[in-house]
């Protein structure tokens, strides 16, 4: 299973793991969350998001989702990229982590696919009408 690891300002990574929790029905495996803080020096968070990708690899790669490309997280993020290994993507939002948690069987180069199109589907303007009630796709 591909762990998952969110990089994010503040609380958003834990907050959106917590928001995955809700719409699954359960708490993700093999996923966390590292939290950036204005006075927190990145020499230091690198360790730290090594370690957590360690924590999280079984074997199968790590996805590292950041919030804002560019920023301070996304910064870290690169310096944990090992192709085929860990990937990272920026940009998260709600549908992109749990199209990335629905597919996580799947190699990483699928899952890496799978939530940049989670998160690209998942900016919708109103119309007007009523949402449809979200059903996660199948990775069947």
């Amino acid at each position: 299973m591909i762990g998952i690891l969110i990089v994010t300002h503040g609380a958003l990574g834990e907050s959106l793991i917590a928001c995955a929790n809700h719409v699954l029905g359960g708490a993700p495996a093999q996923t966390a969350a590292l939290a950036v803080n204005s006075q927190d020096d990145p020499n230091i968070m690198l360790p730290k998001a090594q370690a957590l990708v360690a924590q999280l690899n079984s074997g199968d790669g790590v996805l590292v989702l950041s919030d804002m490309y560019g920023a301070t997280p996304c910064n870290i993020v690169t310096k944990l990229i090992q192709p085929g290994m860990v990937a990272g993507v920026a940009g998260i939002s709600l549908p992109m982590l749990v199209r990335a948690m629905t597919y996580r069987q799947e190699p990483l180069a699928v899952v890496v696919e799978k939530a940049i199109s989670g998160g690209r589907e998942g900016v919708v303007q109103f119309t007007g009408q009523q949402c449809e009630r979200y059903e996660p796709e199948s990775s069947n």
